[in-house]
């Protein structure tokens, strides 16, 4: 057997140790976690983004619900007796389940803000709790949003988005078993992500509009100790 091997990541979003006793694989290629080229990123990836897009009323409405601290049977209350969402049980069940994961990024004073905030303070908060939930999302407006706008392309397309996965594949082989239904769904949803946060013009003219990021905005993520959510999304620094 070979030498045991040990790693660490930590960032302002994620926490990942491997220890590993090497016996087959006694190469440095074998240590983990994986990262992009780059050094960047962890090569983690879901597609947990497809059960929906920012979902503000809802996201609103659920952030005053955990503002209550809710034990689980007063969450379900809310959401099948109360029908808070407005949704049919299995709709209200998979996209609490997505929001209430990305509000968690966060914590009680932004969800103040996204709750009872300005819709533009609201919105880029949520995007920011999805880039925190989703390291798809953030990794996109990192390697692929931002050198198009370097390079004043004027909008982003389809082949963009498979290009995207194929890299993204080569850091996590699971995502090239992605079906091409969850592709498809994923550039669809991410696209909507974009045009209702003002990254692009709409989603059918996905034209490249980066927004200002609202001072409030800024000021919470600096205070999460989110910089690297800050630096993926801020355009204009």
């Amino acid at each position: 057997r070979g030498p045991d091997g040990e790693n660490f990541f930590l960032n302002d979003t994620l926490g990942l140790a491997h220890n590993r006793l090497s016996i087959v694989d006694l190469s440095k290629n074998g240590q983990q976690p994986f990262f992009s080229p780059d050094g960047y990123i962890p090569a983690m990836f879901n597609a947990e983004i497809s059960a929906g897009s920012l979902l503000l009323p809802e996201s609103r409405r659920l952030a005053r619900l955990l503002r209550t601290k809710p034990s689980p049977e007063a969450w379900n209350a809310a959401l099948y007796e109360d029908n808070l969402l407005q949704k049919k049980p299995a709709t209200a069940k998979r996209q609490a389940t997505l929001i209430r994961k990305r509000l968690e990024t966060l914590d009680a004073e932004a969800w103040n803000l996204i709750a009872d905030g300005e819709a533009e303070i609201a919105s880029q908060l949520l995007l920011a709790a999805a880039i925190r939930h989703s390291s798809l999302l953030g990794e996109f407006l990192r390697t692929v949003y931002g050198p198009a706008l370097l390079r004043l392309d004027a909008q982003l397309t389809p082949v963009v988005w498979e290009s995207f996965l194929t890299d993204c594949a080569q850091q996590d082989p699971a995502v090239g078993r992605w079906a091409a239904s969850t592709r498809t769904k994923l550039y669809q949803v991410g696209m909507r992500i974009l045009a209702e946060t003002k990254y692009l013009a709409s989603t059918r003219q996905p034209l490249l509009t980066p927004p200002m990021l609202h001072p409030v905005v800024k000021q919470q993520l600096i205070r999460l100790g989110a910089q690297d959510t800050l630096k993926v999304m801020d355009f204009h620094r």
